[in-house]
C-alpha cells in the first residue's frame, strides 16, 4: 500500500485564499461580474495578483497548462476578462490517479481595475504558467482654462 503525504496546511491555506475572495469580491459594487457567481459555471477559477507600478497595472493570474490558444483575453478601460480552457489529456479513470487538485475544464475570470487604462495599449506574456498583463494607465486630461479678468471697475 503506498502512503500519500498529507499536508493539511496547504488545505487550510487553498481554502483561506477562496475565503479572501470571496470576501474581496462581496464588497465590490459590480456583482455582475463576480467570479463568486460565476465559478459553479465554469469549474474553476484562477488566482490573480493586481499590482500598482505607478504608470501602469500589472496582473498576474495563475492558469498552469493552460496554452496561448486556449486563451481569450478582453479589457476595457476598467476590466479585464481571461477566459479559457485546460484540457485534460487523458481521463481520471483510465490514468490510475487516486487523488487530483489539479484544475481541467473552462474558467473565466473578470477583474474590475481600481483606475482607467489605456486598453489598446496593453501587452501580455504567458510564461511558466502565469499569465502576465501589462496595463497603461489612462493619464486624466488636465482641461485647466485660463480667466481673464476685464478692466472694469464697479
Amino acid at each position: 500500500m503506498a502512503l500519500i503525504h498529507w499536508e493539511p496546511f496547504r488545505e487550510i491555506e487553498i481554502i483561506g485564499r477562496q475565503m479572501d475572495q470571496f470576501l474581496s469580491e462581496m464588497t465590490t459594487l459590480d456583482r455582475r461580474n463576480s467570479d463568486i457567481f460565476r465559478s459553479s459555471k465554469t469549474g474553476w477559477v484562477p488566482a490573480v495578483e493586481l499590482h500598482d507600478q505607478g504608470s501602469e497595472l500589472v496582473l498576474k493570474v495563475e492558469i498552469p497548462g493552460v496554452k496561448s490558444e486556449d486563451l481569450d483575453i478582453e479589457v476595457t478601460q476598467d476590466t479585464v476578462s481571461i477566459a479559457g480552457e485546460h484540457h485534460n489529456k487523458q481521463s481520471m479513470e483510465s490514468n490510475g490517479n487516486i487523488r487530483s487538485e489539479f484544475h481541467y475544464g473552462k474558467f473565466k475570470r473578470i477583474v474590475t481595475l481600481p483606475s482607467k487604462v489605456q486598453h489598446q495599449q496593453v501587452k501580455a506574456d504567458l510564461k511558466d504558467g502565469i499569465l502576465t498583463l501589462s496595463l497603461p494607465k489612462l493619464q486624466p486630461e488636465n482641461n485647466v482654462f485660463k480667466v481673464n479678468l476685464g478692466n472694469s471697475q464697479s
